[in-house]
């Protein structure tokens, strides 16, 4: 039986013995650690290379490479040299091959986990292999190189920077004196720098050991990316509240081995010098153990994904929430703020909000950060779409930045152009529009509307329900789909839209899905409006006139889905006998924490919501875009919000939320008005027949 021996320099208290059978050979292996003190490593080595196979030293690798520039560590060699009658080994190569695969096995089994994530590396240069492969996945690396080793306050952001800072680390690191970066001052500074960059950071490249000194505050909610995580780790890294930890060190035979000790006993199995090892020889073994990299959750899987969702002010009103502006409209005559509003155009996006708390539940969890462009509708309308699409992609590269996943186009900013198409192209991660899930929103409000209203008879199975309908703006992307669900439950459906070419070919297109769909065409709403029990406004009208509200009939839903609304609350006042939704806003699962966007707290509108439901699907791709949705996805992001606890808000009109007493004061004030509005009943009885005689 051949004896091998890990030296470590991490706790003693997690030592570990057991004998095994390993690649055809009986081995005893103990590991043994030395509390941090390399002088009992040294005197473990010298008496356990009388007595051992082969010895594996748990200190870091004794030489690496970045670029064309190679460093050695001065520790790691004299405790390698120190070892002379038997074969003595860092594992410096595993640990680079199983940390590498560790990364690109979470990255596909998890499925873009590491996609945009902010990674914050303790040393890129001994960990230079495993930044090269994280580079494939995200832009958003930092290493804190010259932080660690010389005490400057600066992250470097790049391999190309790594690199730069490697080529010239040696000079600077060599003629440092050590009391100016080894002193009391120097490390509570270094420690001060570095938590600010874990709090920032979504994922940690550490050593295990080296992050003992680090609360909840800087690890609550990161990815550790590390090596050889025992039980008592993983129970300190749950009490501060880490989400995943990526462990590059397999489980074998009940215990983490470290890359150094599970190389040592290869070395010992094979009978072959370290430096005699192949990488064909590391890949048979490791195909043969059929081991693969571990996830721990430490409390359990709760995956973290990021989005972000472009807003913009829709009025002048809107900047008076930013301090400065709002001081200045108390006293600034409105032809100033006309300017204000122009300049704010020009603005770069900046984030008005983060947004945190989503939690679906299937475990979950989301957050993200609204992104504002300063231009309002009128400028917006007013610039050619070139000027919307440089503001659209800056704000994507600000999305990227903070480690978003996918971004979402809120208000005018999906209108413009070609709909997001051209944004979906050049943008450096995928994009979508919300405007499925506002077709699925608008007409799930206005079907519980009509619900509540209890105005229009219930429907009888496998029969449409009694009930005409109107869609104002029928030929624009979330009107057209809104048009074809209604063909499909609602007796006769009423299209509207100035283009008419377009309207023609959208009823031929709805009746091939439908075909025994009643469908109605018209440039206006003036000839039909009076006999609608439903109406959908689906307009980018931007302050025009849409409807005339006097003409609807009494109890009718309007759904407006228009932002800014078709429908002013001056035009709402007028009609209480009317129920007018501001359309489809969802209800977000969890404790929801963002800015007030002009909605209760914890609802979002369904553009927002269906970025919020792609990310927690991890769905990071291009999905709604263009003008032109498809009805395959308007199903599907309504059964994806299902699953992920989406809900219906509380109906919502110009004022906020529909009570119930709201509800029923709209069905008393309409059944009063249709009573009044109905003709005289005809004479009947007697008096009748007698009227009839003398006729």
């Amino acid at each position: 039986m051949k004896t091998v021996v890990g030296i470590s320099l991490g706790e003693g208290a997690q030592d570990f013995a057991f004998e095994t059978r390993f690649l055809g050979k009986r081995l005893s292996v103990r590991r043994l650690g030395t509390n941090h003190s390399l002088e009992k490593a040294r005197k473990l080595l010298a008496y356990w290379q009388d007595r051992a196979d082969a010895i594996g030293i748990g200190v870091g690798k004794e030489s690496w490479q970045v670029g064309a520039q190679r460093f050695e560590s001065k520790e790691s060699q004299r405790l390698i040299e120190a070892v002379t009658r038997v074969p003595a080994t860092t594992g410096g190569r595993l640990t680079d091959i199983l940390q590498e695969w560790a990364v690109r096995h979470v990255q596909n089994k998890l499925g873009h986990y590491f996609t945009n994530a902010r990674v914050l590396f303790f040393s890129g240069t001994a960990d230079y292999k495993l930044a090269q492969a994280m580079a494939e996945y995200t832009p958003n690396l930092e290493f804190a190189d010259p932080l660690m080793q010389v005490g400057v306050p600066k992250m470097l952001t790049s391999l190309e920077q790594l690199q730069l800072y490697a080529s010239g680390a040696h000079y600077v690191t060599d003629r440092v004196p050590e009391a100016l970066t080894d002193n009391v001052l120097a490390r509570e500074w270094r420690h001060l720098i570095l938590r600010r960059a874990m709090r920032e950071a979504t994922v940690i490249v550490a050593p295990v050991h080296e992050l003992d000194a680090f609360g909840l505050e800087e690890l609550a909610g990161k990815t550790i990316v590390t090596s050889t995580v025992n039980d008592l780790r993983i129970a300190a890294f749950k009490a501060r509240g880490v989400r995943l930890v990526v462990d590059g060190a397999p489980e074998l035979f009940g215990h983490a081995l470290a890359p150094s000790l599970l190389d040592a006993m290869i070395v010992a199995a094979r009978g072959k010098a370290p430096e005699d090892l192949l990488e064909d020889d590391y890949v048979e073994i490791l195909q043969g153990l059929g081991v693969e990299p571990r996830m721990v959750w430490p409390s359990g899987v709760r995956r973290m994904n990021r989005f972000a969702f472009v807003i913009h002010p829709l009025s002048q009103e809107y900047f008076k929430n930013i301090k400065p502006i709002e001081m200045l409209s108390h006293v600034t005559p409105p032809v100033l703020m006309d300017a204000v509003e122009k300049a704010m155009a020009y603005a770069p996006p900046f984030v008005y909000s983060k947004v945190e708390g989503i939690r679906s539940p299937t475990g979950t969890e989301c957050e993200g950060w609204l992104i504002s462009v300063g231009g309002t509708p009128k400028e917006i309308m007013g610039h050619s779409p070139e000027f919307t699409y440089k503001r659209l992609l800056e704000a994507a590269r600000v999305a990227r930045s903070l480690g978003a996943q996918i971004m979402g186009l809120g208000a005018f900013t999906k209108v413009v152009g070609d709909a997001g198409l051209t944004v979906a192209r050049r943008a450096p991660l995928p994009i979508t529009t919300g405007n499925s899930y506002s077709a699925s929103g608008a007409l799930w409000a206005a079907h519980d509307a009509m619900l509540r209203l209890r105005l229009v008879p219930p429907s009888k199975d496998g029969q449409k329900v009694k009930f005409k309908a109107m869609v104002v703006g029928a030929t624009g992307a979330i009107g057209s789909v809104c048009a074809r669900l209604l063909a499909m439950v609602a007796e006769e459906v009423y299209l509207v839209s100035p283009e008419t070419a377009k309207l023609l070919s959208l009823k031929g297109s709805i009746l091939k899905e439908t075909p025994d769909a009643k469908l109605f065409l018209a440039a206006s709403t003036e000839r039909d409006i009076g006999g609608m029990d439903m109406i959908v406004t689906a307009t980018s009208g931007a302050g025009k006139k849409i409807l005339d509200i006097m003409k609807v009939k009494p109890g009718c839903v309007i759904t407006d889905v228009a932002r800014p609304l078709d429908l002013p609350a001056s035009e709402v006042a007028k009609r209480p006998d009317v129920l007018v939704i501001e359309s489809g806003e969802i209800l977000l699962p969890g404790k929801v924490k963002m800015k007030n966007i002009g909605l209760p707290k914890g609802v979002a509108y369904a553009c927002l919501a269906e970025t919020i439901v792609l990310a927690l699907e991890g769905r990071f791709e291009n999905f709604t875009v263009g003008r032109s949705i498809e009805w395959e996805k308007v199903r599907e992001i309504y059964r994806l919000g299902i699953r992920h606890g989406m809900t219906l808000a509380a109906i919502s009109g110009v004022n906020g939320p529909f009570s119930d007493a709201d509800i029923r004061k709209v069905r008393r004030l309409a059944l009063a008005a249709r009573a009044k509005a109905a003709p005289p009943a005809h004479p009947r009885g007697p008096r009748r027949k007698a009227a009839a005689r003398r006729v």
